[in-house]
């Protein structure tokens, strides 16, 4: 039974991969060449899932936590994530629109995808404390 969710959870893990190479490396710069950075930035948002899910399986397949783990990682990735939300809609607000000046979003857009890793990795790794039969 292990050996069939480790399957699982290797051909999850090439899925989640795939999708974010399709995303980011296909349909992104396929938009943006189009002109159309609208449809771009929905590629990029709909990607985050993707992107958090490998982190959130890499955390269950890597980690080895002995006991409960707590929440730091995924709490901190959370705020990071939410923070850099934040700054890119006042960014956004104060005229600085990333479609207009795109390089005043790049540490926002950093922030988000080191605070979605920090956030898959960290329920990843909790979940796998909680389901010690692996």
């Amino acid at each position: 039974m292990s050996g069939d969710r480790s399957l699982g959870g290797t051909l999850l893990l090439i899925g989640a991969v795939a999708a974010t190479g399709f995303v980011y490396l296909g349909l992104v710069p396929l938009y943006l060449s189009a002109g159309d950075p609208d449809r771009a930035v929905r590629s990029i948002v709909v990607g985050w899932i993707p992107y958090a899910l490998v982190w959130y399986l890499l955390g269950r397949r890597l980690s080895s936590p002995e006991r409960l783990p707590n929440m730091r990682a995924a709490d901190a990735g959370l705020a990071l994530v939410l923070v850099s939300l934040l700054a890119s809609l006042g960014l956004d607000a104060w005229g600085f629109a990333p479609e207009l000046i795109p390089e005043a979003h790049v540490l926002q857009a950093v922030g988000t995808f080191v605070g979605l890793a920090l956030l898959g990795w960290g329920i990843g790794r909790r979940s796998k404390a909680l389901s010690r039969d692996e």
